[in-house]
């Protein structure tokens, strides 16, 4: 089983590193993480770094990233050199250090040959990052990335599927789509949630694929007649159907609809491996969505990796890992956005699989510490109130009893930045720990037209994986890791981040 590189213990009194790593287990991510943190922690930094340690063990890894963050993970530069980071670098921040564009890019790239050289990396382990995965950033209704042909995913399942994985994913395309038209839709009371997954069902149970505008057109004149013991129009009568239609035709009418479906197919195999069997980091920004347009791509990505994971065998290792940044939307603790469920079923069922889940946030109090319970490892970074502490003391407790959440809260209270409390299943005592620095450049978001450049070779050529063999699904195992650097002496501190 391949070991996870994150940092170096401390002496949280003193705030200095000892000569112990911070080596994790790739299956313990098999029972799931939670990164919590305020803006500033240092909790994207440790989530990269976590990514960059699961990618280089040869374990695929699916990022959702609201925020913009997580495609830093393709700003790696072997050479360390002030050219490759100088088209990268905020021109805010050069002006903020009194610097020009070329001085900052040569400060960052020294800062990041000190950082990592603080922490025994160098030049070749970032090599070795970009030629064990391939990098693609998604950028769903936009073109800007690699787009995802998203609304083309009512694919019919093969002949003899699993009724209950058809059942999840059609409740899960149908909860997101009502989303992105402002319609709260219970799958059991709603006429427009039930009257949708019908056709879906009826479709499909015929072996035919639908797409949207097909779907929508079924809405004003459907192929079934009656829905449970009632006659169709009489449960949702013409004159309603037709508004529901207009409705829903409006998504259609849009311009920028279109951008929707272009793309590769929305499908989990070949986001994670590529056809000769390569893992994949695939990352999904979504920061250039609007609020319900977020819900809806997130909960048919979830629902789609849902089906994916029960068609695979079962394992102890860890087969794949879903990232999920800022959650605290997407699974709040009473509301039921269509997001919660997939992740409630991943947290719940993931294990046996071998697929990971970690769940970052800075809000825990609005995050539902019951999924937050079913976590096994949890790194807490410093936090803005008593009232996140407190939330995330509960779930804790709940995932991990016996622990003393009061000497945990107290260690909380006193970290500073890059400084995490770890605690972990089956430990006794909680660990107090720093990140190393991370081989990616830490820069912010990228914009629009940076994504655009990074991904122009991409377009059109990230092919549909067929089937991954036995050799491509493999979960991680012993020695599948690049090997952990030799960290140099406790006495070298570590270098202090460049904010990104």
């Amino acid at each position: 089983m391949a070991e996870l590189f994150l940092g170096g213990l401390i002496d949280p009194a003193q705030h200095s590193r000892t000569d112990k790593n911070v080596l994790l287990p790739s299956g313990d991510f098999t029972t799931h993480g939670v990164i919590v943190g305020m803006t500033g922690s240092g909790k994207t930094g440790l989530g990269i770094v976590l990514i960059e340690e699961a990618l280089s063990a040869g374990v695929p890894t699916l990022l959702i990233d609201p925020k913009g963050d997580l495609t830093n993970l393709c700003l790696t530069f072997p050479a360390l050199a002030a050219i490759d980071f100088e088209p990268w670098v905020n021109e805010g921040d050069a002006g903020k250090a009194g610097a020009t564009v070329p001085e900052f890019a040569a400060a960052q790239a020294k800062a990041w040959a000190d950082g990592l050289a603080g922490w025994g990396l160098g030049p070749d382990r970032i090599a070795a990052l970009r030629a064990r995965a391939e990098f693609t950033i998604y950028t769903p209704g936009s073109n800007a990335g690699v787009g995802l042909d998203i609304i083309g995913s009512l694919r019919a399942p093969t002949a003899g599927a699993d009724p209950e994985i058809v059942g999840d994913e059609i409740e899960g395309f149908v909860s997101g789509l009502l989303s992105l038209v402002d319609i709260e839709a219970d799958p059991l009371s709603s006429r427009e949630h039930i009257l949708l997954s019908n056709l879906i069902h009826h479709e499909w149970n015929a072996q035919r694929d639908l797409d949207l505008p097909t779907l929508v057109g079924m809405v004003l004149n459907p192929p079934i007649r009656k829905l449970g013991v009632f006659e169709l129009d009489q449960f949702f009568p013409p004159k309603d159907r037709t508004a529901f239609a207009m409705r829903l035709n409006g998504l259609l009418a849009s311009p920028s609809f279109s951008a929707w479906m272009n793309g590769p197919p929305l499908d989990i195999d070949t986001m994670l491996h590529s056809p000769d069997g390569k893992p994949r980091c695939a990352i999904v920004t979504t920061a250039h969505l609007s609020d319900q347009e977020r819900q809806f791509v997130t909960t048919l990505i979830l629902s789609k990796l849902v089906t994916w994971m029960r068609k695979q065998s079962g394992t102890t290792d860890l087969r794949a890992l879903l990232y999920m940044d800022e959650v605290a939307g997407y699974l709040p603790p009473t509301a039921m956005p269509p997001t919660k469920k997939p992740i409630m079923t991943l947290m719940k069922q993931a294990r046996a699989f071998g697929v990971g889940v970690v769940l970052s946030t800075q809000n825990p109090v609005d995050v539902d510490y019951k999924a937050l319970s079913n976590a096994g490892t949890w790194m807490i970074g410093r936090l803005q109130t008593d009232r996140d502490k407190q939330r995330l003391l509960d779930g804790m407790s709940a995932a991990a009893g016996g622990v003393d959440v009061g000497a945990i809260g107290d260690t909380i209270s006193g970290l500073a930045k890059r400084e995490f409390v770890l605690r972990r299943a089956g430990k006794d005592q909680p660990e107090v720990f720093t990140t190393r620095w991370a081989m990616s450049y830490l820069r912010g978001p990228l914009t629009r037209d940076q994504i655009a450049v990074l991904m122009a070779e991409q377009k059109g050529l990230v092919p549909a994986a067929p089937p991954p063999s036995e050799a491509a699904a493999a979960p991680a195992t012993a020695g599948s890791a690049l090997p952990p650097p030799t960290t140099p002496a406790a006495s070298v501190a570590p270098p202090t981040p460049v904010p990104p």
